[in-house]
């Protein structure tokens, strides 16, 4: 398993993470706790040591299922959680405030079972709490040992004006990002460059479509899974279309080099995105063992051009 170091840390994690919105069990059709925390056994004698999740995920039930699946091998493992997003009477909202940021990580914390976590991330910017407000907070955090570093979400370089004073302060930030989905690509590639960040890429499976696993006659989601709604464009009309294509392109690729097609969408990242990590949600081992082919190998020039080509314009259908 490869690993890296986030810059502006001490943390080393797997390049490859699990990601805990479907161990939410809201949004993802069926999902079992036992197989949700066999998918975490399965990734930790994978070599993978990173899990990210969220206060929101499952409403708390994702860090709650994480913390149950992890007893006894905190000591191991690498978590990162966010805040910032608020739910309240019936209604959601940011909310970046000194107040909430103490009070969501003493919620995390209870929640996954331990007394710190190791990164602590933005999951949006609320528009009206000053960023060095929020760092100010996170480095009190920090200091108290609560925390042992932070972290960003969906930014964008419109974002970048903000954060520069910040420089050096943030070990990572993290958006959407596969083969079909590129229309983040140019600011992760200068974030992470300008900002000194290790850039995340969450959605790395397009939501499953760049599994292999679908096919135009079998892409039918029960009323439980988001999927089936037209939000996730992925799954749905021209944008369809188009992914079943760069999918089969990634058949083949799959078949060359004796992988998974889960592998290939995630290798491609890895190799196109510097110093990157794959975030990919998993509902079950099987699916965490596909993932984990993606490291310890590389794609030969010729085959990261044909996925880039055929993929490229893909930004204009998201």
């Amino acid at each position: 398993m490869e690993e890296i170091v986030l810059k502006n840390s001490d943390i080393k994690v797997s390049r490859i993470c699990m990601g805990g919105c479907p161990m939410g069990g809201y949004g993802w059709g069926d999902t079992q706790e036992n197989e949700l925390i066999g998918a975490v056994y399965t990734a930790l004698e994978c070599g993978v040591n990173f899990f990210d999740t969220a206060d929101t995920y499952g409403l708390g039930q994702s860090e709650i299922t994480l913390g149950k699946a992890l007893e006894g091998k905190r000591q191991d493992v690498v978590i990162a959680s966010k805040f910032g997003v608020r739910i309240e009477n019936g209604k959601t909202f940011y909310d970046n405030t000194p107040q909430w940021i103490e009070k969501a990580l003493e919620g995390s914390l209870r929640r996954l079972g331990t007394d710190y976590i190791d990164l602590y991330q933005v999951h949006y910017r609320d528009g009206k709490t000053a960023l060095e407000d929020v760092v100010e907070t996170l480095e009190k955090l920090k200091a108290k040992g609560y925390i042992r570093s932070y972290g960003l979400s969906n930014i964008h370089k419109e974002d970048m004006e903000e954060i520069i004073p910040f420089t050096g302060k943030f070990a990572s930030f993290q958006d959407e990002y596969s083969l079909a989905c590129r229309k983040n690509e140019a600011d992760l590639l200068e974030i992470s460059e300008k900002l000194q960040m290790t850039p995340f890429t969450w959605g790395s499976l397009g939501q499953g479509i760049l599994t292999g696993k679908y096919t135009k006659e079998n892409v039918c989601f029960e009323s439980n899974d988001r999927r089936s709604r037209d939000i996730y464009v992925n799954f749905h009309g021209e944008k369809l279309m188009k992914n079943l294509e760069i999918v089969e392109h990634m058949k083949e690729i799959a078949e060359k080099y004796e992988k998974s097609v889960a592998a290939v969408a995630i290798r491609y990242i890895l190799d196109f995105i510097p110093e990157s990590v794959v975030l990919c949600g998993a509902k079950r081992p099987s699916q965490i063992l596909s993932n984990v082919e993606g490291s310890g190998w590389s794609l030969n020039k010729e085959d990261v051009e044909k996925l880039d080509g055929i993929s490229r314009d893909i930004t204009s259908m998201d």
